[in-house]
């Protein structure tokens, strides 16, 4: 298991742009390859909310991967914003472009009730994937609490272990296949009436780049039809949309 920060995050120096976030997770594979002899079979990719933006990006630029999983997943940053419904040449993490491209089985997990990025995200990113394996829509789940259902473990680990099994069917070089369940019937599933997980999980203070998407979500303004260049960098940073 492998977990880095961001630019800028955590004892990490530098900002945490579009760009550099790329990097980091270029530098986190790439450590796992030369230092801990990791290939591309053995990996699982794991991207939230905007981590959803450099995970999809590594995952489009590699063919063999063992899975992905996105939780909480963005169409883009300028979607989050607002409702386009096509992309602008100075839009950020532009998954609804790379999902298309990536060759494994994807998990899409998102609350029904995220106040942050809407249900829709990963809806349609779902409907993009080439391998869908069975989403889970948690019924009331917002942006930041999903793992406090019980359903969320249960899906995450079935998940895994249905690319392990297939991992073990498989013969010498023979490209591994995984068998998708229920592939056209996405699971939808509320909080149960306990939370066995809620008293094993501390209360964590998200300061990440999900905060900034928020706070650029309740400054939101109608869309201009038009935007010259020369007003781009000042409409990015006053939107939020560089980090």
């Amino acid at each position: 298991l492998c977990r880095y920060d961001y630019s800028g995050y955590g004892q990490s120096t530098g900002k945490p742009t579009e760009y550099n976030t790329y990097a980091d997770i270029d530098a986190a594979y790439k450590c796992l390859k030369e230092k801990y002899g990791v290939n591309d079979e053995q990996l699982i990719l794991y991207g939230q909310s905007v981590g959803s933006g450099p995970t999809l990006d590594l995952a489009s630029r590699l063919s063999n991967l063992r899975g992905v999983v996105l939780h909480s997943p963005i169409l883009s940053g300028l979607r989050v914003l607002y409702p386009v419904k096509r992309t602008y040449w100075f839009d950020i993490y532009k998954n609804i472009d790379k999902i298309g491209l990536v060759n494994c089985p994807v998990l899409i997990i998102h609350g029904t009730a995220d106040e942050v990025v809407d249900w829709s995200h990963g809806k349609q990113l779902w409907e993009l994937c080439k391998q869908k394996y069975e989403p889970l829509w948690l019924s009331g789940g917002g942006h930041c609490n999903l793992e406090l259902y019980p359903e969320f473990i249960k899906h995450l680990k079935k998940f895994v272990q249905s690319l392990g099994k297939s991992k073990a069917s498989t013969n010498g070089s023979e490209k591994s296949k995984v068998e998708i369940d229920s592939r056209n019937k996405p699971s939808e599933s509320g909080p149960s009436d306990t939370f066995e997980l809620a008293a094993d999980l501390p209360e964590v203070s998200r300061n990440s780049l999900d905060s900034r998407l928020e706070k650029s979500k309740k400054l939101n303004k109608p869309e201009k039809s038009r935007m010259s260049t020369d007003r781009v960098d000042r409409f990015r940073k006053r939107k939020g949309l560089v980090w």
